[in-house]
């Protein structure tokens, strides 16, 4: 069915085709074209109307489907946590942490979620405190894929064990997916994806079926990857990637 139009056009806001050129989608001329195509949508509505004007702070647009990030000044970065490294912005220890890792932003930064000191991977970092808040939050359920280097022989039912519960000290946990990677003599390479976010879940989760945990990297948080990302390593979040991340904070956030 064809989404309704917007035929309207406030006084308050940034018009449209300033807001898409802003955001780098566009220029000004080219973006009008998009508009006038009816291949940009905000909050649900195709909108057509040249000069409409927008609140990026509120709005969610999208071009043909893709969502766009459009508020001024939002940061979100992947980092690749070394082991060592402490995850916190500053440390009274000294030790290292991870936010020596973006002591060259100018940004306020919060991290999400944490990664214990052992274990290596990706972590995001953003100057939006609620996105924070909301990705690291349990109730939320983010899915996280950990692949982790194990001691011990892996069971041929380990996958459906995993994903029927196991109980631990503070309550059962279950992942959503398992996958054996390789067996090597006594060692194994097992990668797992879990929503739950309680301390060292992962670990005290592996030890309690017999896998003690020997090397953990946190591969993918929801819908960004680490990919390539060396250790101790910083990148920016490409357009896309903060579409989907801002679509899951919108989608957590109905549950």
């Amino acid at each position: 069915m064809t989404k309704p139009e917007v035929q309207h056009e406030s006084s308050d806001g940034i018009r449209l085709q300033k807001v898409l050129a802003t955001a780098g989608v566009a220029s000004r001329r080219a973006a009008e074209e998009l508009i006038a195509a009816g291949r940009v949508s905000v909050d649900g509505q195709v909108v057509r109307v040249q000069g409409t004007r927008i609140n990026p702070m509120q709005a969610v647009v999208r071009v043909d489907g893709e969502r766009i990030p459009v508020a001024p000044g939002q940061v979100y970065l992947a980092l690749n946590k070394p082991e060592g490294t402490v995850s916190t912005m500053s440390d009274p220890e000294n030790r290292p942490c991870i936010g020596d890792m973006v002591a060259d932003r100018p940004e306020r930064l919060f991290h999400v979620g944490r990664l214990d000191i052992e274990t290596e991977g990706l972590i995001l970092v953003t100057n939006d405190g609620e996105a924070a808040h909301r990705l690291a939050h349990p109730s939320f359920e983010v899915p996280k894929v950990y692949r982790a280097v194990v001691t011990g022989q892996v069971p041929r039912d380990l996958g459906r064990r995993l994903q029927r519960g196991v109980e631990l000290d503070d309550g059962p946990v279950a992942v959503d997916s398992f996958r054996l990677i390789d067996q090597l003599g006594h060692e194994a390479q097992i990668e797992l994806t879990i929503h739950a976010g309680r301390n060292r879940i992962v670990r005290r989760l592996l030890a309690e079926v017999g896998l003690p945990v020997r090397r953990l990297v946190r591969l993918q948080f929801g819908p960004i990857r680490l990919g390539r990302l060396h250790p101790g390593g910083v990148r920016l979040l490409s357009r896309a990637e903060q579409g989907a991340l801002l679509d899951l904070i919108d989608l957590s956030a109905k549950r």
